[in-house]
């Protein structure tokens, strides 16, 4: 019961705060409705399983299995997580779709969200660019939503989350980054 009730409270502090951020950067809807796959059984329940409160479930079922089938689930119904915009092409060669701007902003929100849930006090606005160097499968990733991920999470390190939620806001409406964001 402690590990139900303890992901629970997790996914649900998560998915507030994600909302919160979404709210900052104008995606009111993405807001509302960030994350609800996570109630549903096949990820609730694996997750409640292997619960651990510092990491994802999702880390400990990798570990006992070679997989998460909760990810498989939750990726697939997701589309702030760049996994979602993969694709199999003509030639059955992968394909690299670049987010749409909506969808990245709520990843972005979603990656300093889950810091912030996972590290506690040990939090600070380096910690997203942190995993993302560390722990992000870059090659699975578009280059373009690559480039432009590392370059907002270099600038929450670099000047902070205020600052970043406004230019993320700018990007998310021009679809650019930068000087071109304000032109």
């Amino acid at each position: 019961m402690k590990k139900f009730f303890g992901h629970l409270i997790t996914i649900t502090r998560h998915r507030h705060m994600v909302m919160r951020l979404c709210f900052r950067v104008g995606l009111y809807r993405q807001g509302l409705l960030h994350d609800l796959s996570k109630y549903s059984p096949s990820e609730f329940l694996p997750g409640a399983k292997y619960y651990q409160g510092d990491r994802s479930p999702q880390a400990r079922e990798r570990e006992l299995f070679g997989y998460s089938a909760a990810w498989l689930h939750h990726k697939g119904r997701n589309r702030h997580h760049f996994e979602y915009w993969v694709d199999s092409g003509a030639d059955n060669n992968f394909v690299f779709v670049k987010m749409p701007a909506r969808y990245f902003g709520e990843m972005i929100c979603d990656r300093i969200a889950a810091s912030k849930i996972y590290t506690g006090k040990a939090y600070n606005d380096g910690k997203p660019l942190e995993y993302f160097i560390g722990r992000t499968h870059k090659e699975g990733m578009n280059a373009q939503t690559c480039r432009d991920l590392e370059y907002f999470l270099v600038m929450l390190a670099e000047k902070g989350e205020r600052y970043m939620l406004k230019q993320l806001k700018k990007f998310i409406k021009t679809g650019r980054v930068g000087q071109d964001a304000t032109e």
